[in-house]
């Protein structure tokens, strides 16, 4: 796809999601977001927001957190997918930031893609929205819409995410990463995306193809 094409498709997303984009846009604590985003894993987030609140109360730290009990962080988090492993998983988290990065959340993505239950999305989505660096995390939403619209040519995420760093300007790759989510959510669902509400189907290729 051709750079000024690019630019273009970026132009009227923006246009579209600035106000969604804004809450998501705002510094959080690392280790809030952290958390929050392993919990996220197959589960909504509205899910997770119910949940975080009683648990972040309960261990509003990564000491008090890594000092847990599996049972009591089970009980808490019981109605997310997949919270048995989850639970270790985070208080083993908790656990290896006091004892590895001094209580804190390690801002290089090398080292958070280290602790229990961090991939590199949940890296990338901390690197954005608490350390504002700029990152690409490519959950489903941003997968399926980047390869519809022809941003990105790829079967993988992590192909999917090396392309977009490449053609997206860095400044604004965090904003972009909410637009592609924005856009998956209101317009371009997995199942019968309404494409003639669509801002940007005249550049897609997608819609070129269903003509």
């Amino acid at each position: 796809m051709r750079k000024d094409t690019i630019l273009k498709i970026l132009k009227l997303l923006k246009k579209s999601y600035t106000a969604n984009v804004k809450p998501w846009l705002k510094k959080s604590d690392p280790y809030k977001t952290l958390i929050s985003t392993i919990l996220s894993a197959q589960t909504t987030d509205d899910q997770v927001d119910k949940i975080t609140p009683e648990l972040f109360q309960e261990y509003p730290t990564p000491s008090k957190l890594g000092k847990a009990k599996v049972a009591e962080v089970e009980r808490i988090i019981k109605s997310v997918g997949l919270y048995k492993a989850k639970a270790r998983n985070v208080i083993a988290t908790g656990r290896m930031i006091v004892e590895e990065f001094g209580g804190q959340v390690p801002q290089a993505r090398a080292d958070m893609v280290r602790l229990p239950g961090v991939g590199r999305k949940t890296a990338n989505v901390v690197l954005i929205k608490s350390f504002n660096e700029p990152a690409m995390p490519v959950d489903t939403h941003v997968f399926r819409v980047a390869n519809r619209i022809g941003l990105a040519i790829a079967k993988t995420p992590e192909k999917t995410e090396e392309q977009l760093v490449k053609i997206i300007p860095r400044k604004d790759l965090g904003a972009a990463h909410f637009w592609l989510i924005s856009h998956g959510r209101v317009i371009c669902h997995a199942r019968s995306p309404e494409c003639e509400r669509c801002s940007v189907a005249r550049y897609c290729q997608y819609f070129k193809e269903l003509k």
